[in-house]
């Protein structure tokens, strides 16, 4: 069995845009064993306390843009009903970090306010696919409250997420920057293919983890990619610099995602502000199942039925810890750390270019 693994590199039309290297599963399992993707630095710099002031405001504003543009009250409610700053604010964090980053390397000072517009539209339309995703999901819980699809009705709740996106649009159209316009586009288009793709599901074990890693890509990525490239632009970044901006985004996202699929295993509902084992009971085969199939292939059937019969959930949950899946898929997460910590060091020195590089630790290390 074998698994396209990217670590950067120029386009291709595979693995969201980005070129990748086939790699074996044998071949990762002895490799960890041998050899370690390396160490991530130890700054003791605090990229949230950096970013405070940048930082303090975010939701109070992205709720006075969504207020102001409708007078119902109910959609207010609901539309503003995630953005109560329980979030780890972690893809406006990433956005400021890399515009300042960059902007010091350009020899500009201050945060722009259009890269600030895009910290905002960024948290907006990762917020509108939570609300999506609940009533896809039929979730109950999200970072520890009701959800909102557990609050009001599925139809008025697609209704908000959708008027959440429509606002962040209007927002984009108002940075009257074609490329950023095109460069943020791609991000919703990216979320419907995904979510699209994770309702279906593949029968080889080597398109398997392909689907799942474009799958990944365009669910959780490209957000924070496209976000960090359109900040670089707006700050007079060239096309190189762009995709150095692009590229620590995807590897950021790839792996905040890989820790997220992995905690699902072994964090606690509480730790997670949602039920774990989520992703089994919804019948999703993420990183830890996939990596635990090479040694337990019983798993392939339960994949095939989404872990619809009884005691699939139970068992697979068992299979997954009794492999070393959970060791691979956060082998695999510090690989795109450290390739993330890699392009920011090309970065000029500075306080914000040392906290990418800790944003990377953060990822590999969050236990929530």
């Amino acid at each position: 069995m074998s698994y396209s693994l990217c670590i950067g590199g120029k386009s291709s039309p595979r693995y969201g845009g980005r070129s990748c290297r086939t790699t074996s599963i044998a071949r990762a399992i002895s490799s960890m064993q041998t050899q370690q993707p390396g160490s991530l630095p130890d700054y003791r710099i605090d990229p949230y306390q950096l970013l405070e002031d940048d930082l303090k405001n975010v939701y109070e504003d992205i709720r006075r843009e969504l207020v102001a543009n409708t007078s119902h009250e109910e959609l207010r409610t609901i539309a503003t009903y995630y953005f109560g700053g329980q979030g780890k604010a972690l893809r406006p964090m990433v956005a400021i970090l890399m515009a300042r980053a960059i902007n010091y390397d350009k020899d500009q000072s201050g945060l722009l306010a259009s890269q600030r517009q895009v910290a905002m539209i960024s948290e907006m339309i990762h917020n509108a696919s939570l609300v999506h995703d609940d009533v896809v999901d039929q979730s109950d819980f999200r970072r520890g409250k009701p959800s909102v699809n557990a609050l009001w009705s599925q139809k008025k709740v697609t209704m908000a997420g959708d008027f959440i996106l429509a606002v962040a649009s209007m927002m984009i159209a108002r940075l009257q920057n074609d490329d950023v316009t095109l460069t943020l586009s791609q991000v919703i288009t990216d979320l419907v293919q995904g979510e699209f793709m994770q309702l279906g599901s593949k029968e080889t074990e080597n398109e398997r983890f392909a689907h799942y890693l474009t799958k990944t890509y365009r669910k959780t990525a490209s957000l924070i990619a496209n976000s960090a490239k359109a900040v670089a632009m707006l700050g007079g970044a060239d096309e190189r610099l762009a995709e150095l901006a692009f590229q620590y985004g995807r590897n950021i996202g790839l792996a905040f995602q890989l820790v997220d699929d992995l905690l699902d295993f072994v964090s606690s509902s509480d730790a997670m502000g949602k039920p774990t084992a989520a992703d089994l009971k919804l019948g999703l085969a993420t990183a830890p199942v996939l990596f635990a199939c090479e040694r337990f292939p019983e798993l392939n059937p339960m994949i095939m039925r989404r872990f619809q019969e009884p005691g699939d959930v139970e068992k697979a949950f068992e299979l997954v810890h009794k492999s070393q899946g959970l060791e691979q898929t956060r082998f695999l997460a510090k690989k795109h750390c450290v390739e993330a910590v890699r392009l920011a060091q090309t970065l000029a020195e500075s306080p914000y270019q040392k906290s990418l590089m800790v944003v990377s630790d953060l990822v590999i290390n969050r236990i929530k």
